[in-house]
């Protein structure tokens, strides 16, 4: 039996201010429970203090079955680890306690090769065998095979930022799924999962029998994999949580239900109030015409004091109301043109012409070429032969999947608009208060999270007067709000996109669609293909 019970957690920043208010929720045994909210709402805090690395203010966490932790960082691993690691990192205590113990020895046997070391080495890998490390090796060259294509003896010493996001992700999930733990907590297992790697994740949530709690932004996973859907709203006093027994299909409808509920006991309880002051009110009016009504006066002013006491309901968590105004300009007819263009060591020579308005869709698996090929079109420095051109008044804006912005690193997002785009603080805040920004707007933009950095890149697009946008993964790190907001900023823009996505939610929107194969081809289809090898059965 495994489950995860949050009773009552409270959680402060250093600054004082409330993340989290009497947050309360159950994942029963062999549950698949979503973890959705706003940017910056605390998601990824409340994990954290469920696997135990921070400690809650207030309140009690319960967790049975064994706890396996895939943390935010998994897929930009860019420092020395090896897969070794980086499997030893998610694996049990005792693993790693033992791994840590052989490492140790190691290293001594190295400096001084005398008995002491060699003792301490045999003792190591006696402990190492206690611990049922071999049988995690075991484990692990099945997670290397089906992740990397190669056995844990050949992986074992490779480092881990030689692989890509996808790689990282796919070999951590591999060995929680495959792991003893009864209970896994996974913070955006999807991303940096092309669209392959996220169908077999849907696939091993629904099969497995552990009990899962994941933080996901991607609409097509919360509805094929979720079962149910703990979400984190913030409110007045920091952020609560409520869950919806349903799949992430109702969620919504549950959610505007919700909100309804709130607005109705606020108006019932104004009506109760007005009703007892009018009562106080008439009985004194009563009370100065006879002293016989004088009890009853005071008996309504009692009433009226316990009530206003008691005060309200709580108010409603804010709804978040982000609003995009992509902007566009006219170009010429013919927005991009390509003529035998090929991304030296990615793809074959191919030929397209994008037109203005149009919205494409450039899909495919992940090393593909899809961002160096967005990065050459916004003047990137990319190896290329062949030709390319952009139309008359085309503006490229480019978004970075990595939010790699050197221009932007250490300084605030008011004195970024302030500087360059708008006339005063005021109205640096009031552009980002439309963004849900304004309470960051004196935080360096390196300080924000993933999705707070990627809404902001798209506020920078819209006042740069792009009449052009290539979005690499625009979605990746976006809060529910923030994708439907961009989405329906898209739809009312009238000049020229091309995305790189494995969004299929997203996808769906656009009217043309690239892929770029593994075999270095580029085929156009009709409609989001996922699976290249039937775009290329039917050529």
């Amino acid at each position: 039996m495994s489950h995860v019970e949050v009773a009552h957690v409270e959680y402060y920043l250093p600054d004082g201010q409330v993340l989290l208010d009497d947050a309360s929720f159950r994942v029963a045994d062999g549950a698949i429970a979503a973890l959705v909210g706003a940017n910056g709402a605390g998601k990824t805090t409340l994990l954290r203090i469920i696997a135990g690395e921070l400690v809650p203010h207030a309140g009690t966490v319960t967790v049975s079955g064994g706890l396996g932790v895939m943390p935010q960082f998994v897929g930009s691993v860019r420092d020395d680890r090896t897969v070794r690691d980086l499997l030893v990192s998610v694996a049990v205590p005792l693993i790693q306690k033992a791994a840590r113990a052989v490492d140790e020895a190691e290293v001594a046997l190295v400096e001084r090769d005398d008995e002491a070391a060699q003792m301490g080495y045999a003792q190591a890998l006696s402990d190492w065998a206690d611990a049922r490390g071999y049988e995690a090796e075991t484990v692990w060259d099945l997670c290397t095979m089906s992740a990397l294509g190669v056995p844990y003896e050949k992986a074992q010493w490779r480092a881990v930022r030689t692989l890509s996001g996808g790689e990282q992700k796919r070999l951590v999930l591999e060995a929680l799924l495959r792991g003893p733990d009864g209970v896994l907590l996974l913070d955006e297992p999807d991303n940096y999962l092309d669209v392959p790697g996220k169908q077999w994740l849907e696939e091993q949530l629904r099969a497995t029998r552990k009990t899962v709690l994941f933080v996901s932004h991607d609409r097509e996973l919360l509805v094929r994999a979720a079962q149910r859907i703990v979400s984190v709203e913030p409110g007045p006093s920091g952020s609560v949580v409520w869950v919806h027994g349903g799949g992430f299909g109702t969620y919504h409808q549950a959610r505007a239900e919700r909100f309804d509920r709130f607005e109705e006991l606020r108006r019932r309880w104004d009506e109760k109030h007005a009703q007892l002051k009018r009562l106080v009110l008439d009985m004194r009016q009563y009370a100065s015409r006879s002293d016989g009504m004088a009890s009853r006066y005071h008996a309504a002013q009692t009433r009226l004091r316990k009530f206003e006491e008691a005060g309200p309901p709580l108010e409603p968590p804010r709804e978040q109301k982000i609003t995009m105004r992509l902007r566009d300009g006219r170009t010429g007819v013919r927005a991009l043109a390509c003529k035998g263009l090929e991304l030296t060591g990615l793809m074959q020579p191919f030929d397209l012409e994008v037109f203005y308005g149009e919205r494409v869709a450039v899909l495919g698996s992940n090393g593909s070429g899809k961002s160096h090929f967005l990065r050459l079109l916004a003047g990137g420095d990319v190896a290329h032969r062949g030709e390319w051109r952009l139309g008359a008044r085309v503006v490229p804006g480019h978004f970075a999947q990595t939010h790699t912005r050197p221009d932007l690193v250490g300084r605030t997002l008011v004195d970024i608009l302030w500087a360059d785009h708008a006339k005063s603080r005021g109205a640096a805040m009031n552009t980002l208060r439309r963004y849900e920004l304004d309470g960051h707007g004196d935080k360096p933009f390196d300080r924000l999270s993933g999705g707070q950095q990627a809404r902001f890149q798209i506020l920078l697009l819209e006042i740069g007067g792009a009449t052009a946008l290539l979005l690499d993964e625009p979605t990746d790190n976006l809060d529910l709000a923030s994708a439907e907001a961009l989405q329906k900023g898209l739809e009312s823009y009238e000049g020229t996109t091309l995305a790189v996505t494995h969004d299929r939610w997203f996808a769906r929107s656009f009217d043309r669609f690239l892929v770029f194969g593994t075999d270095g081809k580029v085929r156009e289809t009709t409609e989001p293909v996922w699976d290249e090898r039937r775009v290329q059965r039917s050529r």
